[in-house]
């Protein structure tokens, strides 16, 4: 699939990049996908929740009332769960919630968003730029020109650039990511993916 390379003002430069089919053609895998998503989602909990359980709380370890004759259940401690001020039954503790995804099935879920993309027409190639220093006025001024300022747009470039970074960083629907950081969270939460022209070969290598 061919598509036109476009430059900050949204004009065709008159060249085009080769998508290959076997990364922006697939037939999707949405269980690679929900796979992908939900590792990237579960690796961003940080999993320091904890409650002090009975064992833990500071208090009397007297029994409370006599076992028999005050009308109501026994009670031996004032740290049951069912005493307010008592320990948390069953609460949670610290974990981490990570778990291991083959690499083979990342790329699969990577490819199938970038083919949901493209089949969408949502994707976009930029010819390379750069920003002599951080200006969000200037990286608004590129995304109005391609009409996408009201929309979540993920930029993907090939190698990081601090500047087109700082510049996009205060502007909530945009995010900037290299190919080397591009996930598949990121591609779906995305209105549309815009490359960078030297990034486009870039992935292909990577997810070939």
């Amino acid at each position: 699939m061919d598509i036109a390379v476009l430059n900050i003002k949204g004009e065709d430069t008159g060249r085009k990049v080769s998508l290959t089919d076997d990364i922006f053609g697939i037939e999707p895998n949405d269980h690679a996908i929900y796979l992908d998503v939900k590792q990237y989602l579960a690796k961003q909990r940080q999993g320091t929740h904890k409650t002090k359980e009975r064992a833990e709380i500071t208090g009397s370890t007297k029994k409370i009332k006599r076992q028999k004759g005050t009308g109501t259940a026994r009670a031996g401690s004032i740290k049951s769960p069912i005493f307010r001020g008592g320990g948390r039954a069953f609460g949670p503790r610290p974990r981490n919630y990570s778990f291991k995804l083959n690499k083979k099935v990342k790329q699969l879920a990577r490819k199938s968003a970038l083919s949901y993309k493209a089949k969408a027409k949502e994707v976009f190639v930029l010819e390379n730029f750069d920003m002599e220093a951080p200006k969000t006025k200037e990286y608004q001024n590129v995304l109005q020109s391609l009409k996408l300022i009201d929309k979540k747009t993920l930029v993907v470039l090939d190698t990081p650039n601090k500047n087109v970074y700082l510049s996009s960083r205060n502007l909530k629907n945009s995010k900037v990511s290299t190919v080397d950081e591009m996930n598949t969270y990121a591609i779906l939460n995305a209105d549309s993916v815009i490359f960078a022209e030297g990034s486009v070969e870039k992935i292909q290598n990577i997810l070939k």
